[in-house]
């Protein structure tokens, strides 16, 4: 086999005295600081490094254990912003450069006793049979192949570095190969099982398995290291996380219109869905202490996480490692010294099991704040980012106001984040004691449980920490942690992409790869806040192991950056439905995510994907419509419709005092929907929604044989988007502004006189509409404890429906911000809407005749 030449890398003017202070944490390449990478039984730690792009791969670790960004020394840096950008991409290509020529001779050596093995298959005493080798080496060589073609085509770049210089072609190329790992990941379990078992049975090839030697860099002062063949299979799944980092990284310091920028940008888009696939079936672990028994313990998975606990709701950072969970908080530090975390309590994984309903005496009460106070803390956090927004384009370095805006801004989301969860995640200890979390998404709650399950497959045994070792084991949580901060803005750099908002159109077409015939749905969701929240679902697709849903759905997005979708069983057993309002009974066949590229889903046609999933694969499309886009207004061309017709227009054709759309709708609701969990906030199928406004269009006669036969969020769907397409708010144009000062007025007097003045000067048609929909959704409101949909969730829903101006959006400058979704004008749009939905029954009669409102100019 051919052996790859050491290379000298070429340096800055400065790079020396940097690598002097600073580890790029490269396998194997180690300067002054690389004793803290071993651990308190002086093991090596396995590599980890996050794909989030907060996380930067050039990061040293000080002898106190806190993490800093290495810089040169003053004065060595040129003072241009360009010039300055394009060292320290030389710096970031170089860095990488010498852990790829690393990862070079790792797999170099991996490779090494495959050649011998081979020529043994086929002798009278084979050490292994030619299936094993085949399975223990599968795609190695294809993975040298790659990286060794890369970084010869890298290596004359760098050395001939200036600003004309291009790289992204070669990151693009290598990113398009990544279907090779995605082969290896597949076999990467079944890989390490058979080393496992061949070592057992041989000893031989123990020996091989336990003592590979990797040649080191040319300039490193150790010749060769030993190594496990285990940890050397490994790397290539921890390649994929460095080089994603790298080029979040690459991105950083290469200006906009340079030619790379696209390029780096598309391999970043690339690498980030693949992780994505992959972290769904690999997780990455890292050395911590060494158990009783002298085994060393990993740390597999790690979270911030809401604990009920003496029935309040705590965050808590939970470890889970190769044998135990540990649940911990953040201790309180003086100012400049360390944080440490305090064990709240731990389970060893032997004695641990998923406590449901039926095993538990009684379900502890879950405090939840109600649902307008949610949407209140939203819209507090949208509001304090604008003002953000504001004093940093105001340019008058008043650092504190921001910085006080930031911390404001940090207390609502923290404060968001600990009261939006509501799904239940129950941990129960063999010897009695039970521990109950709260999840936002089951997306979440299935990876704890699956990364859980994975580790008692494993012979384990119940263990007792001493409090030496539980004190030695939790100080060791705050080095070993891979999730450093809770997901709020604040903690987020201003580089980094603040999300989309607006619509995402999302096809759910079909999926593959079911081994059994099985009633299956899919649902979606999106990051809204810090948090996911489901925001659609498709129906269930009985009896088929290859379901065709071609279902589209319209989902809101608010800041967010991420799609998943799940793919489910669907539960029929009754005795264990309605068990728990949040309990969620139907099995997880597969998860999986995709990165929201803004690039690419904003562009006019749809982006198809596939997303897979533990040998599942759901095919999907979607494309994105900014929210100034989607809300617009526009009056349609044809008036022998409803839709985009004024409702005055529309109730005198049809001679009656309610439009038709929205007469049947609301019968159609009340009947067979008003139970229905979230009915008007769960997205209908768009392809049903628009078959329902066609039919209504066209006053097609069957048109109440499709509401029978049609599901019932389509139908809700449709009435929405009806008040939605007006060309004119139900509740006019002209009465708007009036609107917004009379639920602003503080006296109740004035303001109950204000407000039903302007009914009454509302046009028949629209005031009848609107009393008709206010009683209907008051109905609804009453079957709350099963719905899930306050009067506060209604309005939320249709306040700005039946309100927001035709002529705002076309008025307005464009804007982006996250305001724009929660602004003071929604607030009062849902603010009015809830007035009358709390009000008493208002007549149309009586408000007529009634005298007691005086008539004041509008």
């Amino acid at each position: 086999m051919e052996r790859l030449s050491s290379r000298g890398l070429p340096r800055l003017s400065w790079i020396d005295t940097l690598y002097s202070n600073f580890n790029y944490n490269t396998d194997g390449y180690e300067g002054d600081g690389a004793e803290d990478r071993k651990s308190q039984d002086g093991s090596e730690t396995m590599p980890f490094i996050d794909e989030s792009p907060t996380m930067s791969p050039q990061l040293c670790v000080r002898p106190d254990g806190e993490a800093v960004s290495p810089t040169p020394p003053e004065g060595l840096l040129p003072g241009g912003d360009i010039e300055k950008g394009l060292e320290m991409k030389k710096l970031v290509l170089s860095g990488f450069m010498a852990s790829e020529e690393i990862y070079i001779n790792q797999l170099e050596a991996l490779l090494l006793p495959m050649r011998p093995l081979k020529a043994t298959a086929t002798t009278s005493k084979p050490v292994l049979t030619m299936e094993q080798i085949e399975t223990i080496f599968y795609k190695i060589q294809d993975i040298y192949e790659i990286h060794k073609e890369f970084y010869d085509a890298l290596f004359p770049n760098i050395q001939q570095w200036d600003d004309k210089v291009t790289v992204g072609h070669l990151f693009q190329k290598l990113a398009s190969q990544l279907g090779v790992y995605k082969a290896f990941v597949d076999n990467y379990k079944v890989a390490l099982e058979t080393v496992e078992k061949c070592s057992q049975a041989n000893s031989q090839f123990q020996k091989i398995s336990e003592n590979v030697k990797v040649k080191g860099p040319k300039d490193s002062k150790d010749c060769t290291t030993t190594v496990t063949m285990e940890a050397l299979l490994y790397k290539p799944i921890d390649r994929v996380t460095r080089s994603t980092l790298v080029l979040h990284d690459l991105l950083k310091h290469t200006p906009k219109e340079h030619p790379d920028f696209a390029l780096l940008q598309d391999a970043l888009r690339i690498s980030q869905n693949f992780l994505s696939s992959i972290n769904e079936e690999i997780d990455p672990r890292r050395t911590a202490v060494t158990t009783p028994k002298g085994e060393a313990r990993q740390l597999v998975k790690d979270g911030f996480l809401v604990e009920l606990s003496e029935g309040s709701r705590k965050l808590r950072h939970v470890f889970l490692f190769t044998d135990l969970l540990l649940c911990a908080k953040m201790k309180k530090t003086a100012v400049g010294r360390n944080q440490q975390y305090e064990c709240k309590w731990y389970i060893p994984l032997a004695d641990l099991t998923f406590q449901t309903l039926d095993d538990s005496d009684s379900c502890p009460h879950v405090q939840t704040l109600p649902e307008h106070e949610i949407e209140e803390m939203k819209i507090k956090i949208s509001v304090i980012k604008s003002e953000i927004q504001k004093e940093k384009k105001a340019q008058k370095g008043q650092s504190r106001i921001v910085d006080r805006l930031r911390k404001k801004m940090n207390e609502q989301e923290s404060c968001l984040l600990l009261h939006s969860p509501t799904i239940p995640f129950r941990i129960h200890s063999k010897h009695g004691k039970s521990y109950l979390f709260l999840l936002s998404s089951d997306y979440e709650r299935s990876e704890w449980r699956e990364s859980i399950q994975k580790l008692q497959k494993k012979d384990l045994q119940s263990c007792v920490l001493s409090t030496l070792e539980l004190q030695v084991l939790t100080s060791s949580c705050f080095k070993l942690r891979t999730v450093h901060n809770i997901p709020v803005t604040s903690n987020k750099d201003d580089e980094e992409s603040p999300g989309l908002y607006g619509f995402l159109h999302v096809i759910v077409h079909s999926a593959t790869g079911f081994k059994e015939s099985a009633n299956l749905y899919c649902t979606l969701e999106v990051d809204s806040f810090g948090y996911f929240v489901s925001k659609a679902k498709t129906r269930v697709f009985r009896d088929t192991t290859e379901p065709h849903w071609n279902e589209e759905f319209e989902i809101e997005l608010e800041g967010s950056q991420c799609l998943r979708i799940l793919c489910y069983e669907k539960c029929y057993d009754k005795s264990k439905l309605n068990k728990d309002d949040n309990e969620i009974v139907d099995k997880i066949m597969g998860k999986g995510q995709v990165q929201l590229d803004p690039q690419t889903v904003q562009s006019k046609n749809w982006h198809v994907d596939v997303i897979e999933m533990n040998g599942i694969k759901v095919e999907f499309s979607m494309k994105f419509t900014s929210r100034d886009l989607s809300l617009k207004r526009t009056p349609s061309k044809k008036q022998s419709g409803v839709f985009g017709v004024k409702i005055s227009v529309v109730t005198k054709r049809e001679r009656s005092k309610v439009p038709y759309i929205v007469r049947q709708c609301i019968e159609e609701v009340e009947k067979r929907g008003i139970e229905e969990v979230g009915i008007y906030r769960i997205s209908g199928v768009a392809t049903d929604i628009q078959a329902l406004k066609a039919a209504f269009d066209t006053n097609t006669k069957d048109i109440l044989v499709m509401l029978s036969d049609m599901d019932i969020n389509a139908i809700a769907g449709t009435l929405k988007l009806y008040f939605r397409e007006l060309p004119e708010p139900l509740l006019t144009d002209r009465l708007y502004p009036a609107f917004m000062e009379g639920i602003a007025l503080s006296d109740p007097a004035a303001k109950e006189n204000c407000m039903m003045h302007l009914l009454r000067s509302l046009p028949d048609p629209n005031l009848i509409t609107f009393l008709t929909l206010l009683e209907h959704l008051k109905r609804v409101a009453e079957k709350e404890p099963v719905n899930k949909m306050s009067l506060h969730n209604l309005a939320t829903v249709f306040g700005p429906t039946l309100l927001r101006p035709s002529e705002s959006e076309s008025s307005k400058p464009h804007i982006t911000l996250a305001s724009d979704i929660w602004s003071h004008d929604v607030m009062a749009q849902v603010q009015v809407l809830l007035y009358y939905l709390q009000h008493p029954p208002i007549s149309f009669a009586e408000l007529k005749r009634n005298t007691l409102y005086f008539s004041t100019d509008v």
